[in-house]
């Protein structure tokens, strides 16, 4: 928690560790508390600032809600990002699952608010849509590679992206516990990709590629 006098004015400039606190906190009273939870007061205490430096970061509690969104997304595509397109296709979707699902357990209070709750507004509707295409463009890889039947990339990345999701759900709900979580999304990806058209051999064959990659460190 940062140490500043609630009572004090808001700084003149931006405080870029400020704002990212203000973001943390203002999730995590999205997901232990509901939309409703999270106040202008109430974030403000939590954090140790004044009001009025929440207005200098965001200029309002919408942008905060806005800004917790993007931050959430944000920090997905990073993870996205780091993954490697090599040969293996497969191998690549497996990895850019795995991404998926650390970020979760990574940010568990950001997934809540990106995932979980609704939009301030329309306008947002886009926000992370290109995290979503990072997956259809793995997908479209393997379907030009012969590794899936013809389909549209699009549908079989809402079927994985589902998948990925409930198991997240489910872990962070404290429903599943982490080892099973990793066990579940293992052996549901692995069915789907087997119904996408792929070799059961060569799905297993991906798939182990993958699981030495996450050991190894290796996006």
């Amino acid at each position: 928690m940062l140490c500043h006098d609630v009572n004090t004015v808001s700084p003149r400039t931006a405080d870029p560790a400020l704002r990212v606190a203000l973001i943390e906190e203002a999730a995590r009273l999205i997901a232990e508390l509901g939309p409703k939870g999270l106040t202008l007061r109430r974030l403000a205490s939590e954090v140790g600032t004044s009001t009025m430096a929440i207005y200098t970061h965001f200029g309002g509690m919408d942008e905060v809600r806005r800004a917790v969104r993007k931050e959430g997304f944000d920090r997905l595509a990073e993870y996205l990002a780091a993954v490697k397109f090599t040969n293996d296709p497969v191998a690549d979707v497996g990895m850019l699952g795995w991404a998926y699902f650390a970020n979760a357990t990574a940010n568990p209070n950001l997934y809540r608010a990106m995932f979980m709750e609704h939009p301030v507004d329309l306008s947002e509707s886009g926000v992370g849509i290109d995290t979503f295409f990072a997956l259809v463009m793995g997908i479209d890889r393997c379907i030009r590679a012969n590794r899936f039947k013809r389909a549209d990339p699009i549908d079989l990345a809402t079927q994985l992206w589902a998948s990925e999701h409930g198991v997240v759900t489910l872990n962070l709900s404290g429903l599943l516990p982490y080892r099973e979580a990793v066990l579940t999304f293992r052996a549901t990806s692995v069915s789907l990709l087997k119904a996408f058209g792929d070799d059961p051999r060569a799905v297993g064959r991906s798939i182990a590629t993958t699981q030495r990659r996450i050991v190894n460190g290796d996006a």
